[in-house]
């Protein structure tokens, strides 16, 4: 065992020194639910409409773009999206909810993969494989009244597991 004088005078070992350091990363390594939350993202922001995202996966972050707030409300419009999947989808199911103080106003559910059936990109996707798209959505929305939104988005797998999950604010001034 090496003794080591520190600035103020007193002795500590190394080896006590280095168990605590090891210590300290098998807890930050192990423990990751212990950190704060997933950051808020910003789709868009210009001067009266605002969007932004934060993921509500407590496992995973993923990625969302588009070039502007003003290209939502016409009929087509360009998106970048990406992660990385932790669960196979062989079936994907989409819920949506509105969220108005605090209250669900409007749920949406649609079924977006089935076992035989490849309508997106990525369904028949594996636990591991990175998506990644760039391309046209069409949302239909041609006025976003003025307000503050919740909009709830969860995909989930046929097995039920999160595939991605996102919370968004919508707000129009």
């Amino acid at each position: 065992m090496t003794r080591e004088r520190n600035n103020y005078g007193d002795y500590r070992t190394i080896t006590t020194m280095k168990m605590l350091n090891a210590a300290i990363l098998i807890l930050v390594l192990f423990y990751p639910r212990l950190s704060t939350a997933w950051p808020t993202h910003t789709v868009c922001k210009e001067k009266n409409l605002e969007i932004y995202y934060k993921s509500c996966d407590p496992v995973q972050d993923f990625a969302l773009s588009i070039d502007g707030c003003s290209k939502i409300l016409t009929n087509t419009f360009d998106i970048r999206a990406a992660m990385i999947l932790r669960h196979n989808i062989k079936e994907l199911s989409l819920n949506v909810n509105l969220i108005i103080n605090g209250k669900s106003i409007l749920a949406y559910s649609q079924k977006l993969c089935e076992p035989n059936d490849r309508r997106f990109i990525f369904c028949g996707k594996r636990k591991g494989e990175h998506i990644y798209y760039e391309g046209p959505v069409t949302l239909g929305i041609h006025e976003i009244p003025q307000g503050e939104y919740k909009v709830s988005v969860k995909l989930y797998n046929g097995d039920h597991l999160t595939v991605a999950c996102a919370d968004f604010t919508i707000k129009n001034k």
